[in-house]
């Protein structure tokens, strides 16, 4: 299949799902909006009516900042995709590491580097849903070190845990020939039974630890 053709492909895929997504939380915000000022019959007697204006508000707050993140998420995808950031990325990473320290550092580099560039576009949404919705609606407790905190630990977990695993799948792909695939499963099915015992004893703790 012509390359042009499998970009026509993924850019309709691409086009077909945001617009529904769009079009079904439009909906529900309409919905939402239409019914707010009048609780459900079946509930009439159980939900006041000011919890029920507060929770449509909630609702619709989310709803529309979903509008706002899903844009930013499908132009981060084009930008990657379409418009050659993962490309330009990729030429940058390899010419700065891969002739000084090789191969399979040069590959975990390229996977650092699009995993703190992601982070980073993300961040301001994220920021912006915590200390502004959650927040407006009473249901933020963070503080912005708080939050700050987090995300370091966030980063600092990822890459105690995932360099290692990922550094040990891009070996396989390189040193176990044809059947990489089947010894790379079992290192990710080893490492996730691995998580499940370590995650609630050591890693659980660490991430609650700064919850008020």
């Amino acid at each position: 299949m012509p390359s042009s053709t499998v970009t026509l492909l993924f850019a309709f895929f691409v086009a077909a799902s945001v617009l529904v997504k769009l079009w079904l939380d439009t909906r529900q915000a309409r919905h939402v909006a239409r019914h707010r000022d009048a609780v459900p019959p079946a509930f009439a007697d159980e939900v006041p009516l000011r919890s029920h204006q507060r929770a449509a508000d909630y609702t619709l707050d989310k709803l529309r900042f979903g509008l706002v993140n899903t844009a930013v998420s499908t132009a981060v995808l084009l930008g990657w995709t379409l418009l050659g950031g993962l490309d330009a990325l990729n030429h940058a990473v390899r010419d700065l590491v891969f002739p000084q320290w090789g191969g399979l550092a040069y590959q975990l580099a390229l996977l650092a580097a699009f995993s703190v560039i992601g982070a980073l576009i993300e961040m301001p949404l994220e920021a912006w849903h915590t200390f502004r919705i959650e927040q407006r609606h009473g249901f933020n407790r963070m503080t912005p070190g708080m939050w700050i905190g987090d995300h370091l630990k966030q980063g600092l977990v990822g890459l105690v845990i995932g360099a290692p695993i990922a550094a040990l799948i891009l070996w396989l792909m390189g040193a176990a020939g044809s059947a990489w695939w089947l010894w790379a499963w079992a290192a990710w099915v080893g490492f996730s039974l691995l998580m499940m015992v370590v995650f609630p004893i050591f890693i659980a703790p660490c991430s609650t630890s700064s919850s008020p």
